[in-house]
């Protein structure tokens, strides 16, 4: 596929100096008691009996047959007590599915998303409270926690992220709103999402990338699906990957894409996409994270009619790791 080597944005630079965005679309699962962390360790792709307290960790929650049903930002708040940052429109679902498990363990599951505010946090704002630090490093101060996220790379510059967590009667942060549009965008460009529901039992873990953004330990015990999983990584199966396009029609969560030379076998499905920010009266159409067969990356991608859109392979802001 065509590579853009650089990304002509036409927007104010302001909208990425700095930020604070309201995250409606992410809700919170607290695992609160003594074996809160040995539970989740247990069905999660995360090492978190491990996870010192007051850090984070990307992981997911599969299927025996090794698909993702969830995937979360945990934060281990307390040796007792883990948060799961989840897409809200899966974690009704999860809480219930993960419940399952509980069984004689000591760790009750709640819905905490009322107890918790979450703000995404561009530019200077995520900066001031983690200056360049690495992915999932985590920051507290006063009760609430930043965690610092994969930044968006935009053409040469680099906007760093960060997901600002807050007890619900705390101040927010005295930032510039910015909306969760323009968020999600940045999202998109950063290459890292969390599972949303229209891709439910769709990929295994790698398929998105995960086991090169921390997100996949392959050291830990066993966990549902951790056979595949790990089949995946170490006998050459995996076929997908997750790629960064653009285009200039909508893209949505779930839409299917094509080879240019077969319209119609599906070889790749969005997982991600937002509008490009832009000027009044400039559209700049969509970029999307999208999860496709190693083949046809190198054939190229379109949409589903025979003279579909074509759509621009960008580059992704990390390297792929090769070998575990």
């Amino acid at each position: 596929m065509h590579t853009e080597t650089h990304i002509d944005i036409d927007f104010p630079e302001s909208l990425t100096q700095r930020g604070s965005a309201p995250l409606p679309h992410w809700g919170v699962i607290q695992a609160q008691g003594e074996e809160a962390a040995h539970f989740l360790h247990n069905q999660l792709t995360q090492d978190v009996l491990l996870l010192p307290v007051g850090q984070s960790r990307l992981a997911a929650f599969c299927s025996a047959k090794g698909r993702m049903q969830a995937s979360f930002v945990l934060i281990k708040t307390a040796p007792d007590t883990v948060l799961l940052i989840v897409s809200q429109d899966l974690l009704a679902a999860t809480l219930k599915r993960l419940s399952m498990f509980v069984m004689r363990a000591k760790v009750k599951l709640t819905d905490a998303s009322k107890q918790w505010q979450l703000r995404g946090l561009l530019g200077d704002s995520s900066q001031a409270l983690l200056i360049n630090a690495e992915p999932w490093y985590t920051v507290t101060h006063n009760g609430a926690y930043a965690v610092a996220l994969y930044p968006a790379k935009i053409g040469e510059r680099t906007i760093p992220r960060a997901l600002w967590l807050a007890p619900a009667s705390q101040a927010m942060p005295e930032e510039p709103e910015i909306s969760t549009q323009l968020w999600q965008w940045t999202e998109v460009m950063s290459g890292v999402t969390l599972l949303s529901h229209a891709l439910f039992e769709v990929f295994v873990p790698q398929m998105l990338n995960y086991e090169s953004l921390g997100g996949v330990n392959f050291k830990k015990g066993c966990y549902p699906g951790q056979e595949v999983v790990a089949r995946s990584q170490f006998r050459g199966t995996l076929k997908r990957r997750a790629a960064l396009v653009h285009s200039d029609v909508t893209l949505k969560a779930g839409q299917e894409v094509f080879t240019l030379t077969d319209p119609e076998q599906a070889c790749g499905t969005v997982v991600l996409a937002a509008s490009r920010p832009h000027e009044a009266g400039k559209p700049q159409g969509f970029d999307a994270l999208v999860s496709g067969t190693l083949e046809s990356m190198q054939t190229g991608w379109q949409l589903s009619a025979a003279d579909g859109d074509k759509l621009i392979l960008l580059p992704l802001p990390y390297t792929l790791l090769e070998d575990i």
